[in-house]
């Protein structure tokens, strides 16, 4: 009772599937969704041709191609692969010049680092404390063998009290 006071509510048009067909027909599909050309050495075969519209040289070359392909050239079986691939494996497995680039820029930004760092010592930082004179360091380094700071296995340890000099 209450699907039949709907469709009279809404009308049998409405909920015919050749309405719906119709109005999802010019639904574009994203590109995105489509497969696309991608070349790479271990994908073998890509899932669709480099060239997608062909002119009609090249239709004209795939009629060709369906006959004896001993008829056909060295040129033409080259134009045809190009039809098919975008590079060779040679192509693909050839170096590039990029580590050029990389290690320019990586050199440009060690080099700009240093010159922050030489500008800080000189600009930034002050003079740098007393206590790191040699006079300092020699003069706090004969008050802890005075005190005999850690004579088990530390710094007193290693100093001979009888001849004043460090152990060997």
């Amino acid at each position: 009772m209450l699907s039949s006071q709907v469709l009279r509510f809404v009308g049998k048009r409405a909920l015919s599937t050749s309405v719906c067909l119709q109005g999802h027909g010019s639904v574009a599909v994203p590109a995105y969704i489509l497969p696309a050309y991608q070349e790479n050495r271990a994908l073998r075969l890509p899932e669709v041709n480099y060239v997608a519209d062909l002119t009609p040289e090249q239709n004209l070359l795939k009629e060709k191609e369906k006959g004896a392909w001993k008829s056909l050239s060295a040129s033409e079986k080259v134009e045809l692969y190009r039809i098919k691939f975008n590079h060779t494996y040679a192509d693909m497995n050839k170096g590039s010049s990029e580590w050029k680039s990389v290690l320019g820029g990586t050199l440009f930004f060690v080099g700009f680092t240093a010159l922050i760092i030489v500008w800080q010592r000189k600009y930034v930082f002050g003079e740098l404390p007393h206590t790191l004179s040699d006079e300092w360091i020699a003069m706090q380094t004969k008050r802890m063998l005075d005190m005999r700071v850690n004579p088990v296995e530390g710094f007193s340890a290693k100093w001979d009290y009888d001849k004043n000099e460090w152990k060997k």
